[in-house]
This record gives C-alpha cells, sequence and structure tokens, in this order.
C-alpha cells in the first residue's frame, strides 16, 4: 500500500515511515500543507495520514481539498490538540480517523490496518488483462479465479503498470510507487523486477515492452 504522511514533526514522520516501510508499504514524506496537497492532487495515495498543525495550509485545508475534488482516499488525522470540537470538524470534513498526540506507533500501525482492511472491503475493482485479473482493493493477481502469488514488491510493479496500461512508465516512477518517493534505490533494481516479472506473466497473454532509456509499459498480448 502507498501511504502519504504529510507532517511537520521531521523526526516523528521519519520513524514512523521506517515502521511503516518494515510492514511492506511505500511511504512518500511532505512536511508542508501546500506541498502536502499538490502531491495528493497530481500522484493520489492508497491511504494518508495528516496532521493538523502544518505550515501553509492546515490538515484540514487539505482534507476539505482531498474531498471536493473527490478523492475518498483513507485519511488518519494526528494532532495535538485533544479537543472533541476538533475531532468533530476533522471527521465532519471527512476524515476516517483521528489520532491524538503523544501515541504509540503500535497503535498507529493498528489503525492503518483497519483503514486498509475498511478500504478493501469497500473497493473490489477488477482490472482484466490478457488471462489475468487484478483485484485493486485486495491487491491480489488471479488467473481462472485462482489466484497467483507474487512477491510483494513485484506486485507493486504490476499494480504501478496497470493503472497505467499502454502508457510509458519511467523506471523512478515505479521505484516511486514501491519504496516511495526520492527513495534511495538505485534504478538497475526495477530492471531485475521486470525480468522476474515478465517470466511470472508468460503464458497469460500479458507483455511488458521496453522504451530503452525510457522506461516501460505493459500490453496485452495478441
Amino acid at each position: 500500500m502507498r501511504i502519504v504522511i504529510i507532517e511537520d514533526n521531521k523526526s516523528l514522520a521519519r520513524g514512523l515511515s521506517h515502521r511503516l516501510r518494515d510492514s511492506g508499504h511505500a511511504v512518500d514524506i511532505l512536511y508542508e500543507g501546500d506541498d502536502g496537497n499538490a502531491f495528493l492532487a497530481e500522484e493520489g495515495a492508497d491511504l494518508v495520514i495528516l496532521d493538523i498543525n502544518l505550515p501553509g495550509q492546515s490538515g484540514f485545508d487539505v482534507l476539505k481539498k482531498m474531498r471536493a475534488r473527490g478523492d475518498h482516499t483513507p485519511v488518519l488525522l494526528l494532532s495535538a490538540r485533544g479537543d472533541t470540537k476538533d475531532r468533530v470538524e476533522g471527521l465532519d470534513l471527512g476524515a476516517d480517523d483521528y489520532l491524538v498526540k503523544p501515541f504509540e506507533a503500535e497503535e498507529l500501525e493498528a489503525r492503518v490496518r483497519a483503514l486498509s482492511r475498511r478500504r478493501k472491503s469497500e473497493e473490489s475493482v477488477f482490472i482484466r488483462i490478457g488471462d489475468l485479473q487484478f483485484d485493486k482493493g485486495a491487491r491480489r493477481l488471479f488467473h481462472n479465479n485462482v489466484p497467483l502469488e507474487l512477491p510483494r514488491r513485484e506486485l507493486s510493479v504490476l499494480e504501478c503498470l496497470l493503472d497505467r496500461r499502454g502508457q510509458l512508465v519511467p523506471k523512478r516512477k515505479l521505484l516511486d510507487h514501491v519504496y516511495g518517493l526520492d527513495a534511495e534505490v538505485e534504478e538497475k533494481v526495477v530492471e531485475i523486477y521486470i525480468s522476474r516479472l515478465r517470466k511470472r506473466l508468460e503464458g497469460f497473454r500479458v507483455t511488458i515492452r521496453t522504451a530503452r532509456g525510457l522506461g516501460y509499459y505493459l500490453e496485452e498480448a495478441s
């Protein structure tokens, strides 16, 4: 799952990102409300952890703009504010959960898991390509209703290519989807995942094409 953390406390944001990445998520961190809103409008996310007190736009402003443009991504609000009226305001604006600082990292992880389960139950959208079906909500690949098990990062690469099916996807875009924005991972890692994916997709009428020096795109084979 791709999680975006918008939090101006850099040590807190980095600590949360390390724990969530260890749990298998890709994590992007933004430290200001304006940057967070721009990123979400362009890139999107599977879940947002959003502080209320931010430089620039507040978390409430970011949340309000998300919902106004039809973005229903689950949002977990973070704040030092413990007043009931603040929690009510956040939930009325469309937040899915609210956590008051200070909190234990284990509690945040539990709430992330709960929001992830809720999202999966609400969003079961199947993408069909070749002889395969991909359930976006459950993030599982099927052939004739039989699940095909893929390693987590190869699955993330396939998911990114499916979301942009028929379009050129640069290596950097794939890395950002798998590891989070600006992760310090060499682009050649993508080549390894692509090579493995090609072998796994053989016989299912799905092809990953290479645009040399540019990136990859996914096609249905004839």
